[in-house]
């Protein structure tokens, strides 16, 4: 049984995010006073009195706005609600009641879903402050301070008592962080895979904000897709809510098992591409290039060639990688990325037998020989994988300062051709051991 969901709704600017990031333990949600700053639908596992749950953090929702973006917000509200097993209904109570607080009470009464009415921003508790708060029809409110963390525990008491009956599961799925530069077409990328609606697409440059976290099943295979804010050039980051989303697309890289680099083909892997991906390559995570819009790029026979010899160019740093030249319009090869995700990570998980590798590795030396320096020669006597995600590999070496990075490479290189690693990063470390240490840590393996 999946996690129970617990939606967090309201209209804006009335403390949603801030008792999401404290509940959630760390800061995931962008904070600001300004309204409008969460857009879309935002996860974070949590648990209490040992029942993990999901939170989802939405927008603020103006259901009498005529603007598009207020709109677009209260669409993807809509599903939380939907799809919520537990709602928490967030007002403001310094403000009061508004008109539009009645508006938002009368939607929720009409899902039939359990609510939790919240009366945020009650730094001092007294009952006169929440009485006005019955009008809503929807219980008792529970006055809290998110700011401060008040009342919290009473709110969360008051969710699980309304989880439905059976035990949450582990998540096993495959997580899958989505980046790139603005309006390269990764949240038309995520929706084409879903198959619905699942993020705000617009003609309007960084309309994603936050990292986006979905659940599906494909083929009897789970994922966690998390779609991310596009990734800028740092010059160009002048407004501090961008600066926190860019931050928040590189901690979806740091929690994802797989990373997808969305490129828009009609511009080609520009600096800034290069940059991204290289940020995936530095955290050891395994991924795929995807090349969208290939259905705008002119075509001859050999136009996918030329692509592959630029990729080969530019990415010297990471001749590993995986592409696939997509159009998430059309949904030309789309659904291909799924399954390079899945490889790149499987061949991330790979760990080679220790006899093997040794085997592989004394040809390689032999047929070209360790590096020396001042009449000292660097001996590797034994090599082993230590680690996965990405695969590591310790060489047992009498000194280490004589590895030179290119008979590094070259040794890199010898257990590249010898085991399928594509789509991944690979690390090599060096021990220092005297020849008998080495013999004794091998005969241990």
């Amino acid at each position: 049984m999946a996690n129970p969901l617990v939606a967090i709704v309201g209209r804006p600017n009335v403390g949603k995010s801030t008792f999401f990031n404290k509940v959630a333990g760390r800061k995931i949600s962008i904070t600001e006073d300004r309204p409008g700053v969460t857009r879309d639908r935002l996860y974070a596992d949590a648990t209490w009195r040992d029942k993990t749950f999901t939170m989802v953090d939405t927008g603020g929702i103006e259901l009498k706005s005529e603007d598009s973006m207020w709109k677009h917000i209260f669409k993807q509200a809509e599903v939380a609600i939907d799809t919520a097993d537990v709602i928490l209904f967030f007002t403001d109570g310094k403000e009061g009641l508004v008109a539009s607080d009645y508006d938002v009470a009368a939607m929720l009464r009409r899902s039939k879903k359990p609510v939790v009415l919240v009366v945020n921003k009650i730094d001092e508790y007294a009952p006169e402050k929440v009485f006005e708060f019955y009008s809503l029809g929807l219980g008792e409110p529970f006055p809290v301070s998110g700011e401060h963390s008040q009342g919290i525990g009473d709110v969360l008491d008051e969710v699980v008592k309304n989880f439905p009956s059976g035990e949450s599961e582990p998540d096993d799925s495959l997580k899958i962080a989505v980046v790139g530069k603005p309006n390269a077409g990764k949240s038309s990328f995520v929706n084409k895979i879903l198959g619905f609606e699942r993020t705000i697409v617009s003609d309007i440059a960084g309309t994603t904000r936050d990292a986006i976290d979905t659940k599906f099943t494909v083929n009897g295979k789970k994922y966690t897709i998390i779609d991310t804010a596009g990734i800028r050039k740092k010059s160009a980051v002048d407004d501090d809510v961008e600066y926190y989303s860019v931050m928040r697309a590189f901690d979806a890289v740091r929690r994802a098992d797989v990373s997808v680099l969305v490129v828009d083909s009609t511009q080609g892997l520009t600096e800034q591409d290069v940059k991204i991906i290289g940020y995936v390559h530095e955290q050891g995570k395994p991924s795929v290039i995807v090349m969208n819009k290939w259905d705008l790029v002119e075509k001859d026979t050999n136009t996918i060639n030329k692509f592959e010899e630029k990729l080969k160019q530019d990415l010297k740093f990471m001749d590993y990688f995986k592409s696939v030249y997509i159009s998430a319009k059309t949904g030309q090869r789309a659904e291909k990325v799924l399954s390079l995700a899945a490889e790149a990570y499987e061949h991330a998980s790979t760990k080679v037998a220790t006899g093997s590798l040794n085997d592989v590795m004394m040809d390689a030396i032999r047929l070209n020989e360790p590096p020396s320096y001042n009449g000292k020669r660097l001996r590797i006597f034994y090599t082993t994988q230590v680690g996965v995600r990405p695969p590591v590999f310790a060489l047992y070496v009498n000194d280490s300062t004589l590895m030179h990075f290119s008979y590094e490479r070259y040794l890199e290189n010898t257990i590249r051709n010898a085991y399928d690693f594509s789509g991944t990063p690979i690390k090599i470390v060096m021990r220092e051991k005297n020849k008998d240490e080495a013999i004794e840590a091998k005969d241990l393996k």
